[in-house]
């Protein structure tokens, strides 16, 4: 009996081997899956001011190339920034940070943003194959509405420049906005709306979310969780980081920019991103666990933006997808994709060649 207990014991003390589950969806993948290109990208607007939006053009010559008919982005859907909106107290900051506030457009149209949510789905979902000009004003005036800046821009540039007018639901406030958007320093409208409009698309997919942010709220002005990240943040993997960063953004005309992609969308970048930020966090061992709540809430964002892609292709099965998003959400974004059934992943190199 005491023989059998210290067994007991002993088991109780020892580390359990990991456990592998035995089953891996990314082994079922059906034979018509989706081609999925996953784009790594700087926030334009933190580009120096040398940037030329025209510099783009070779870079949304490879992507046209690859010929998506599913385009999404890093930004925040309509309803998603109606429920931050409502549940303000809950996402501290979210809404102010990363929504457009429509109440322009609800002037306009005299739709709420559930309104026009649902409005634009009913148009789409009837749209003819040559819409006149004024179809495609309305759509425009009712995503915006929606709080979908980009998805209107897209129906904006398909018009003729001698059609960019008010009228059918733009007043000549929506007109103004939609112009600057035209050439705004973000991915959002000069890449993404851009190369739909080209691609003859109507719509990009707003992906991003912020829901994510509830779970580091209650310690968002802890002063130990900020010291605690830069202390993470600390390291010479970053410093390097930034240091090469700084070096291919000071040569930023056509050819620059295009390198500066194939930088930012290289595996040995996917790997700098965790080394120099999120397995930093996990590294620094505090009482509050601080590292680890901002790796949780990290994860958590990127599993629910993937959910939203997925949740986009899957509206349309097989169909060819392009998703950008800001260059450190790309590898956890390729691991969780990959995971997917009807989900082939595409190497953004070979893209960019």
């Amino acid at each position: 009996m005491s023989l059998f207990a210290a067994l007991l014991l002993a088991a109780g003390t020892s580390t359990p081997p990991s456990y592998v589950p035995s089953f891996d969806p990314g082994a079922f993948k059906a034979d018509t899956a989706g081609e999925l290109l996953v784009l790594g990208t700087p926030h334009l607007s933190a580009l120096p001011e040398g940037f030329s939006v025209a510099s783009l053009d070779p870079l949304l010559a490879r992507l046209a190339a690859f010929n998506p008919q599913i385009i999404t982005i890093e930004g925040i859907s309509g309803p998603d920034c109606e429920m931050l909106l409502r549940y303000k107290p809950l996402y501290p900051g979210a809404y102010d940070d990363y929504c457009w506030n429509p109440e322009p457009a609800r002037k306009a149209t005299g739709l709420d943003v559930p309104a026009a949510t649902i409005e634009a789905a009913r148009l789409l979902a009837a749209w003819p194959a040559n819409p006149v000009a004024a179809e495609r004003r309305h759509l425009a005036a009712v995503f915006l509405a929606g709080g979908e800046q980009a998805s209107a821009l897209v129906q904006w540039l398909r018009l003729p420049a001698a059609e960019r007018h008010a009228g059918d639901g733009l007043d000549e406030t929506l007109v103004a906005r939609l112009d600057k958007l035209t050439t705004h320093r973000n991915e959002n409208f000069v890449i993404a709306a851009a190369l739909a409009a080209r691609l003859e698309l109507d719509r990009v997919y707003s992906v991003d979310d912020h829901s994510a942010d509830g779970t580091t709220a209650s310690i968002d002005k802890d002063p130990g969780y900020g010291a605690a990240l830069q202390r993470a943040w600390d390291n010479p993997v970053l410093k390097e980081r930034l240091a090469a960063e700084k070096i291919i953004e000071s040569r930023l005309d056509s050819a620059g920019v295009l390198d500066l992609y194939r930088a930012y969308n290289s595996p040995a970048t996917m790997r700098i991103a965790f080394d120099s930020d999120f397995g930093a966090a996990l590294a620094d061992v505090t009482p509050q666990n601080y590292g680890r709540r901002y790796v949780g809430w990290w994860e958590t964002r990127n599993l629910r933006m993937v959910a939203n892609i997925r949740a986009a292709m899957a509206t349309r099965p097989g169909a060819r997808t392009l998703s950008i998003v800001g260059a450190s959400h790309k590898g956890y974004f390729e691991a969780y994709l990959d995971k997917m059934h009807d989900v082939r992943l595409v190497d953004a190199e070979a893209i960019l060649k």
